[in-house]
């Protein structure tokens, strides 16, 4: 798709005829991070079925099922062009690509599903509210991000699925894993990966951070809810198998682009557990803004 629009903005200018203008779904959005976020790596396979398509500062993975590709995770809309070469780079062909999985209804990992979900024909899969986020194009009305503002291409078609709920397709089982906290729609991923008779749990994580727009605080009344929702999410990360967690941000969850100790589900938890309760005490004792 991206393909045909790039030529016939070339034989348009050739004719004479107006050139269209830049492709909605594609159009940058810029901000101090983006570049740090999408610095070019190469995609790569991690273990079994699974692989990183993505960038340096930002986690895409793709799974092969055996029977049709699954990714996670959109980044930003420009960069699905991007995404879908390094698909390509592996072998793989992105008209097989059938559902694309949401971690969260921000433009940093969402940005990009539009596109995606345009160019593959695949189906778009989030939580409830994570779904509610991914159509509008913007953050929740209680979203701890919300002052920030800005938008990122709609998503019009988008499956719900529910915490524990399995995604099945080929030989692939994909568990949904509610995350709340970052968002109150943010989802997790989970699933197996085997090579021969060796097997590992497999984690794309959402994120974790505590962070929110100026004005915003954890200890209102709103806040309590997100609170509840982190501490929810850290019992779950620290009692699920996970033999290799990737990271919405990998920088998250230690060096490397995804991280293979032992724990590493505990420590992304124990990493978000420390980030908030210096939050929180900050925010009492009137060290915020």
């Amino acid at each position: 798709m991206i393909e045909a629009i790039s030529l016939f903005a070339w034989l348009a200018a050739a004719s004479g005829a107006p050139v269209p203008a830049v492709d909605p779904l594609t159009k940058p959005i810029t901000t101090s991070h983006s570049d740090e976020w999408l610095k070019p790596a190469e995609p790569e396979k991690i273990f079994g079925n699974t692989y990183l398509v993505g960038f340096a500062g930002m986690s895409v993975a793709l799974i092969d099922t055996g029977d049709g590709l699954v990714l996670v995770d959109g980044a930003l809309p420009q960069a699905a062009p991007a995404i879908l070469a390094n698909v390509r780079k592996l072998g793989f062909e992105p008209k097989d690509i059938k559902f694309i999985l949401s971690t969260e209804p921000h433009f940093d990992h969402a940005g990009g599903l539009a596109a995606l979900a345009r160019d593959t024909g695949a189906t778009v899969v989030a939580s409830a509210r994570g779904a509610e986020g991914l159509r509008m194009g913007r953050h929740a009305k209680d979203d701890p991000q919300l002052a920030y503002g800005g938008s990122w291409p709609a998503v019009a078609e988008v499956r719900v699925v529910k915490d524990g709920e399995v995604l099945k397709l080929g030989k692939a089982a994909i568990t949904a894993v509610a995350t709340p906290g970052h968002t109150m729609g943010s989802m997790s991923w989970r699933w197996q990966a085997c090579e021969g008779s060796a097997c590992k749990a497999m984690v794309f994580a959402s994120s974790l951070n505590p962070v929110s727009a100026e004005g915003y605080r954890f200890t209102s009344k709103a806040g309590a809810a997100f609170v509840a929702g982190f501490r929810k999410s850290y019992r779950k990360m620290d009692a699920m198998p996970c033999d290799i967690l990737i990271a919405a941000h990998p920088d998250n969850a230690g060096p490397g682009r995804y991280n293979d100790a032992p724990g590493a589900c505990r420590a992304y938890a124990d990493r978000s557990r420390t980030a908030l309760a210096k939050r929180l005490a900050a925010e009492k004792a009137g060290k915020v803004k």
